[in-house]
């Protein structure tokens, strides 16, 4: 082979195959050991490399030498075997150690590839680069949605500042769907349709969607516009374009309503699944924290007292405001909130059965999960002058659920499970679901039919109240505390 097939092999290697596929050609051509070392003391035994495997002695050696010396080539020789290097950058040789007699062309052949394998090797560093920047960025992101969730909104504001653009307020939240691996290419199109303004973060518990606060005020351009989507024209433009996805809006909050928010996105996107728009607007309707604060205020500082004022034994112990956090993730994700709060398993199991101590709750129970997520709705900002009330003098759940307010917003929440539009048995259905701590296999068999055929059910009833059913966040708690009102109502 002459030289100048082997620049061009150089060459090519370099550009399709990187720096590995270009040393493993190399060792291959000159029968030795091939690599790339970093010069460091010219006492330590080894050498930084940068692909698997250790360098042998001699190029460790040799590379320090030839740093030591300023030098930009060397060549060291040994009892059977000569070490041949080349500086690259970045205090980097390319060495080879072959065994004597070496082959004449080899020095010619290693400094034709050195100016490749710098070229290739800085581009392959700034691509990692590309790639833990854009790492920290989603990171980030999902921590400013974790600060948004538990009420910190200043803190939230100043990181989101730095990561652009800021945080809206009033705003809507969408919560997309799409196939793995296209999050990113759907991101790319929110932020073309929006001109920039949404504020997208990958969701940290489902693979599969992203979660896009947007300006209240916010228009897609007139084009689109004029060709998609009547109920929602960013939710229709973007289902357009990207036909693979679902869409679910929220209403129009304010930015410190964010769990809010994402609840009724996360609804409305189990109703947009069934549609052939494939999007959806959060259902209007009477919303339960709305109805049951006055009432409910009371008993939710005073049931969550213990926690929001509970201080850890040792420091690295969570503390109340940790503990909330963790009820509300478990309450909306189960299992899941491990991937929310980057925590192993058994801490939030311990977690959850601390929250449990403190509380006095059974959250086996779906009656006492109801309860403690209306009771964390009802006093929003991590427990900040909240919790005050003993209590021995507040109210009972009961007293809370008679009240006139509530009792108009339960029969309200489930008149569509009587309705004209309502399956058959639909009430049946969903009152043995609930007796049954919203578990599907126990349902099922009180309600004699399949597992399968129970999960049939209550999807057709997901779309009939629009709201997730059978997902977290899942709209069971306020069927709970609904037919418990009804009840003593009744």
């Amino acid at each position: 082979m002459s030289r100048s097939d082997d620049v061009l092999k150089i060459h090519r290697l370099a550009h399709a195959g990187g720096s590995a596929a270009l040393l493993e050609w190399l060792a291959a051509r000159l029968g030795g050991w091939t690599g790339v070392v970093r010069a460091g003391d010219p006492g330590a035994r080894q050498a930084e490399r940068e692909q698997a495997g250790e360098a042998p002695e001699a190029a460790a050696r040799g590379a320090a030498e030839m740093s030591a010396r300023g030098v930009r080539s060397a060549v060291l020789h040994g009892d059977a075997s000569a070490t041949l290097l080349f500086a690259l950058d970045a205090g980097r040789a390319l060495a080879a150690v072959l065994p004597l007699p070496h082959p004449p062309d080899a020095p010619a052949l290693l400094a034709d590839a050195a100016v490749p394998l710098a070229l290739v090797l800085r581009a392959e560093e700034a691509e990692r680069r590309e790639e833990r920047a854009e790492i920290a960025e989603a990171r980030a992101r999902e921590a400013v949605l974790h600060l948004l969730m538990n009420g910190r909104l200043s803190t939230a504001h100043q990181i989101a500042e730095a990561l652009r653009p800021p945080l809206p307020d009033p705003m809507r939240m969408y919560v997309a769907e799409c196939r793995t691996g296209r999050r990113a290419e759907v991101a790319r199109l929110c932020q073309e349709l929006t001109g920039g303004r949404a504020w997208v973060v990958r969701c940290p518990v489902y693979v599969r969607h992203l979660i896009i606060l947007v300006p209240a005020d916010i228009l897609v351009p007139a084009d689109a516009t004029a060709l998609f989507a009547e109920h929602d024209p960013l939710a229709g433009a973007l289902t357009a374009i990207a036909p693979d996805c679902a869409v679910g809006v929220s209403g129009e909050l304010a930015l410190g309503q964010a769990p809010t928010a994402y609840t009724q996105a996360f609804h409305a996107l189990a109703v947009a699944r069934g549609r052939g728009e494939r999007h959806a607007r959060f259902g209007p309707g009477p919303e339960l924290a709305l109805a049951a604060h006055d009432a409910g205020a009371d008993w939710a500082g005073a049931l969550l007292a213990p926690l929001h004022s509970y201080e850890p034994r040792r420091p690295q112990d969570p503390g109340g405001q940790e503990l909330r956090a963790t009820a509300h993730a478990w309450l909306n994700f189960g299992p899941h909130a491990t991937r929310l709060l980057k925590v192993h398993r058994n801490t939030l199991t311990a977690r959850v059965r601390l929250v449990e101590t403190l509380l006095g709750l059974d959250l086996g129970r779906l009656g006492d999960q109801a309860a403690l997520s209306l009771a964390l709705r009802l006093t929003p900002g991590a427990g900040r002058g909240s919790g005050t009330a003993a209590p021995a003098t507040a109210p009972e759940l009961d007293t809370v659920l008679r009240d006139p307010r509530l009792t108009e917003w339960a029969r309200a929440h489930l008149s569509r499970l009587t309705g004209p539009d309502a399956p058959a048995g639909a009430r049946t259905t969903v009152r043995t679901w609930l007796e049954h701590d919203a578990r599907l296999v126990p349902a099922a068999a009180a309600l004699g039919v399949s597992v399968p055929g129970a999960r049939k059910r209550l999807a057709r009833i997901e779309a009939l109240l629009e709201r997730s059913l059978l997902q977290s966040p899942s709209g069971r708690y306020d069927l709970w505390l609904a037919h418990r009102a009804e009840e003593l109502a009744g």
